[in-house]
């Protein structure tokens, strides 16, 4: 087990390093200039323009700015933010709550519905919950994101009014920002009525955001299923009497998690990038609208930053995955 766990974490170094070039690399690539777009219509004299220009590092030449920012990377400096004049990793831990509390619901969403799914589908190889369910994940995960957000607000917040279309909780409530959690923060504010608004906010943005990992947990279960199904031991637990519930809950879904548990770990960067377009359609005041108006303004420190915290947090999950490989399957333990 250790030996398996001492190669995950040697992955970690280049792609760490991949990570810090692109991230460097991307925003560079897109049209516009930094300056220009900070100076607006007032506009800006030559010298005042060259004077920026030295000032933001951008007179030295290309890689002596990618070591600068490497060596600032790995010194835990960020940079500090073009427009707002603030250090990145300060942004982003007090937007990141946010991001972190909607794609944590996403995900428990994706999950409470992917899972039963796959296994009635399995079960039901062949039939019609196993067509019906199937064809709906396959139209899930089809459906581009900003469409599904788009029509969801038209049907439950335009004609039914039933949720709110933006923001995290209605404006009539205030109080101090404990957690960075709205659903936390809105039970200790003890006002009556915060943690319900919060959750019919949290609504829309966790189903336009879950679906797609909800389709595809879906589907990868129903297909580990049906192979575990396959297997000897199932056949054996059948000759012996066993329940079918007993069967498929615990000998069979249970061999069936380590593909299930990837794809879930997968889907951290699935919700990480589908939350850029979820947040900006529902103005959510998360990392992904922080980013997309950083792209937008070419903030290249918080692109950059933003971009390789990302990174880092897939990662992380990911080897925190790999690692629960070791409690559901005890082969691995071995290695």
């Amino acid at each position: 087990m250790l030996r398996y766990t001492l190669s995950r974490l040697l992955t970690f170094l280049p792609t760490f390093f991949g990570v810090t070039l692109i991230s460097f690399a991307f925003i560079r690539v897109l049209p516009g200039d930094p300056i220009i777009v900070m100076a607006g219509e007032r506009g800006m004299t030559d010298e005042r323009y060259q004077e920026m220009v030295v000032k933001l590092g951008f007179d030295k030449p290309v890689l002596q700015q990618y070591w600068e920012y490497l060596t600032g990377v790995l010194q835990g400096d960020l940079g500090e933010s073009f427009v707002t004049k603030k250090p990145v990793w300060d942004e982003f831990f007090a937007l990141f709550p946010a991001t972190m509390e909607l794609a944590a619901c996403a995900m428990v969403f994706a999950i409470l519905l992917g899972l039963p799914a796959g296994v009635i589908a399995a079960v039901n190889r062949g039939k019609f919950f196993d067509r019906a369910l199937m064809s709906s994940a396959l139209i899930g995960y089809s459906m581009p994101i900003f469409w599904w957000a788009l029509l969801l607000i038209i049907v439950f917040s335009g004609n039914l009014g039933w949720t709110p279309v933006s923001g995290r909780i209605d404006l009539l409530y205030y109080f101090d920002d404990v957690t960075g959690f709205m659903l936390i923060d809105s039970i200790l504010s003890g006002q009556e009525g915060a943690f319900k608004s919060a959750v019919r906010h949290l609504i829309l943005p966790t189903i336009v955001l879950g679906t797609i990992p909800l389709a595809v947990i879906a589907r990868q279960t129903r297909s580990a299923m049906l192979e575990v199904l396959g297997e000897d031991y199932i056949r054996t637990a059948k000759a012996k009497g066993m329940t079918p519930t007993r069967i498929n809950g615990l000998h069979a879904l249970r061999n069936a998690l380590i593909p299930v548990v990837t794809v879930i770990g997968l889907s951290v960067g699935t919700l990480l990038a589908g939350a850029i377009l979820t947040e900006t359609i529902f103005s959510w005041p998360g990392i992904g609208k922080w980013m997309v108006d950083s792209i937008f303004r070419r903030d290249y420190p918080v692109v950059q930053g933003g971009l390789l915290m990302i990174a880092v947090i897939v990662m992380i999950v990911n080897l925190s995955v790999d690692m629960l490989y070791g409690v559901i399957n005890p082969k691995i333990r071995k290695r």
